[in-house]
């Protein structure tokens, strides 16, 4: 994404696959017998990252499987991956032209191999709030906080529809 005094003028998302995103990162670590939240330490312990030249999650999991029976130390392979995301993200980044600060946002932001991997790809130090997976969640409530006091200050109703969530399907672990 791109924000210009706070408002978003631009962003740009994956639309091929889900390479990069958590769902691909806990399929791997999965693959690798690590837990998701072992990957980011992990990988920051690498001596020798390897490239990971797959885009989709089977073929990325199948080339981490092959790295492996070649005796490729597992951080390493952490190291490769997290590296390849990166790379996938800034080649996106660049058609937004963004300027330092960078702010890293959502789940995956919690993996500090990742957000080693974007800083070395990008050249430039990247922020991570505090709580990166909420960020989303309070600009959804900010920008509606801010909605309902432009309707209610020109002096108009808000408009109420009943929802409810009829049916919901979760990933099983």
């Amino acid at each position: 994404m791109k924000i210009v005094n706070g408002k978003l003028v631009d962003f740009v998302m994956n639309d091929r696959c889900a390479a990069g995103t958590g769902r691909f990162l806990d399929v791997i670590a999965e693959a690798l017998g690590l837990k998701l939240e072992e990957i980011g330490s992990l990988s920051l312990k690498s001596t020798k990252k390897v490239s990971i030249s797959s885009t989709c999650t089977v073929f990325t999991q199948h080339e981490v499987v092959s790295r492996l029976s070649e005796g490729v130390a597992i951080a390493d392979i952490v190291a490769g991956l997290h590296d390849a995301i990166a790379s996938r993200v800034v080649k996106m980044l660049t058609r937004l032209k963004i300027e330092p600060p960078i702010v890293f946002t959502g789940g995956v932001a919690r993996n500090i191999g990742v957000v080693k991997a974007l800083e070395e790809n990008l050249g430039h130090k990247v922020f991570v709030p505090e709580n990166p997976l909420f960020t989303g969640a309070l600009g959804a409530a900010l920008l509606g906080r801010e909605i309902v006091q432009k309707t209610l200050a020109k002096g108009e109703s808000l408009q109420h529809k009943e929802r409810r969530l009829e049916a919901a399907t979760f990933f099983q672990a």
